[in-house]
C-alpha cells in the first residue's frame, strides 16, 4: 500500500539515475520496519518547468503516502532516513524535502486484477 511519489527537475536528474534514487528509497524504506518491502510501490515524475523559491533551482521532493496508523515517531524516523538517501544519492541538488502523508483507511480504496 505504501506509495513513494517523487516530483523532480527533469534537466538535473536523468533516468538512470532517478532509476538508482527509487531503488534506493524503496529499500531504504524497507529498512525502517514501518512498511514491508512488498507492499511499496515507488513513482518518479519529471518536471520540464518549475520554479523554486522564484529561481529555477533543482529539486526533489518525496511525497509519502501511508495509511492512517503510524506513530508520529514512526513517520519522522521514516522521513529522516528517506531524506538521508536523497542528500546521499542527489547531494548536488538544491531542494530536497520529504513529506509523510497519513491516508484515510475508509476512504482508500483499490483493486488489484488477479
Amino acid at each position: 500500500m505504501p506509495h513513494l511519489v517523487i516530483d523532480y527537475s527533469a534537466d538535473h536528474l536523468g533516468r538512470d539515475r532517478i532509476a538508482v534514487v527509487m531503488d534506493e528509497l524503496a529499500a531504504t524504506a524497507a529498512a525502517t520496519g514501518v512498511m514491508n518491502v512488498a507492499d511499496i510501490k515507488v513513482r518518479a515524475r519529471s518536471f520540464d518547468d518549475y520554479l523554486v523559491a522564484g529561481r529555477r533551482d533543482s529539486f526533489v521532493h518525496l511525497a509519502v503516502y501511508l495509511l492512517a496508523g503510524r506513530t508520529p515517531e514512526q513517520k519522522e524516523e521514516l522521513s529522516i532516513a528517506l531524506r538521508r538517501t536523497l542528500v546521499e544519492h542527489c547531494a548536488d541538488i538544491t531542494s530536497i524535502s520529504v513529506d509523510i502523508r497519513d491516508m484515510d483507511p475508509i476512504a482508500y480504496k483499490k483493486r488489484l486484477k488477479e
